[in-house]
C-alpha cells in the first residue's frame, strides 16, 4: 500500500459508532466484515484487523435509538484493503454469504458496500495505484461507474479467512449541514486540501490522496445533527504525524472560532454539523 496513511500525513484512524444491540452488531462484522474482537464489555467493543490496532469501536448506549433519518453524522466509513486480490476474495465471500451489497468503480479505487444491520454505512475499497489517478488543476478525477464484476472476481481464487492484518481505516464520509462552513472548519481549520467538489460534496485530504474525508448535504442542507443515543457516529480520530503538527491545527481551528476541548487526556472538537473529531497522534 501506499504511503497515504502513515507520517507526515494526517488521515482517519479509529471509528466510533453506536449500535443496537452489540452482540448482533459484533457477530456481523465478525462473520461478514471480517474483523476481531480486540476488547469488550457489556456495552463496548474494540475491532481490530493485526490484533493491536483498534479501527472500529461498536457502543450500546443504555437508552439507544435506531438511526435517524435525514440528519448530519455518518454516512459511510472506508476500510482500505491492500490489494485487488484481497478485494476479490471479499468479493467472492460476500456473494456466499448471500448479504445484500453495492459495487463502484471509482477511477481511483474500486469499491464494495454495506451496510450493517443498524445502517451505518460500510465501504470496503482498495486503491489503484496514484501514478493511475488523473490530476486537473489540483482536482482528481473521481467516478461513479459499474465495478466489473467479472474482472475483480478473476483476480483471485483464495479462501476469505477474514480481513488483511493491513487493512486500514482508509477514509470517511460524512453528511453536513452547510458546506460552506464545512470547507473552512476541514481546510482552514484542520489543514486538509479540498481536491474534489461535485454535487453537493467536498472531498478532502492532506498529502495528495483522493480523499480521507468526504462531506456531502444529500441528506439535506441544513439538517440537525442526529441525538448522541442515536445509531450512528459517535468520534473519529485524525492522526498527526507528532504533537506540533497537532498543536498547529489546535490554533488554526481556534482561529476560526472552533472549540478544542481536553477529555480524558484527549483532544476532542466538532466540526459546524457536530460530527466528533479526535486529534491523536
Amino acid at each position: 500500500m501506499e504511503k497515504f496513511h502513515q507520517k507526515p500525513i494526517t488521515f482517519v484512524g479509529e471509528v466510533s459508532i453506536n449500535v443496537m444491540e452489540l452482540e448482533r452488531a459484533i457477530t456481523f462484522y465478525q462473520e461478514i466484515i471480517g474483523l476481531q474482537v480486540l476488547e469488550r464489555t457489556d456495552r463496548k467493543a474494540v475491532l481490530t484487523t493485526d490484533g493491536k490496532t483498534p479501527l472500529l469501536t461498536l457502543e450500546q448506549p443504555t437508552d439507544v435509538i435506531p438511526k435517524e433519518g435525514r440528519t448530519s453524522g455518518l454516512y459511510h466509513f472506508a476500510l482500505l484493503l491492500p490489494t485487488r486480490a484481497d478485494l476479490s476474495v471479499f468479493l467472492r465471500h460476500l456473494l456466499q454469504t448471500g448479504y445484500r451489497f453495492g459495487a463502484s468503480d471509482h477511477y481511483v479505487s474500486e469499491a464494495l458496500y454495506i451496510s450493517d444491520p443498524d445502517g451505518n454505512g460500510i465501504e470496503i475499497y482498495w486503491d489503484r495505484p496514484s501514478s493511475e489517478w488523473t490530476w486537473a488543476d489540483g482536482e482528481v478525477a473521481m467516478a461513479t461507474e459499474p465495478l466489473d464484476g467479472e474482472s475483480l472476481l478473476a483476480e483471485s481464487n483464495a479462501e476469505w479467512s477474514g480481513l488483511p492484518a493491513d487493512t486500514l481505516m482508509g477514509h470517511i464520509h460524512l453528511h453536513v449541514a452547510d458546506l460552506q462552513k464545512t470547507d473552512e472548519f476541514y481546510v482552514k481549520g484542520l489543514g486538509f486540501t479540498v481536491v474534489n467538489r461535485f454535487g453537493g460534496a467536498l472531498f478532502t485530504s492532506t498529502g495528495g490522496y483522493h480523499h480521507h474525508i468526504g462531506l456531502n448535504t444529500w441528506n439535506g442542507v441544513g439538517v440537525p445533527a442526529p441525538k448522541k443515543n442515536s445509531v450512528g457516529l459517535n468520534w473519529y480520530t485524525l492522526v498527526f504525524a507528532d504533537e506540533e503538527a497537532r498543536n498547529k491545527v489546535i490554533e488554526q481551528l481556534q482561529q476560526i472560532g472552533a472549540i478544542v476541548t481536553q477529555v480524558n487526556g484527549v483532544f476532542v472538537t466538532a466540526d459546524p454539523s457536530g460530527n466528533e473529531i479526535h486529534l491523536v497522534i
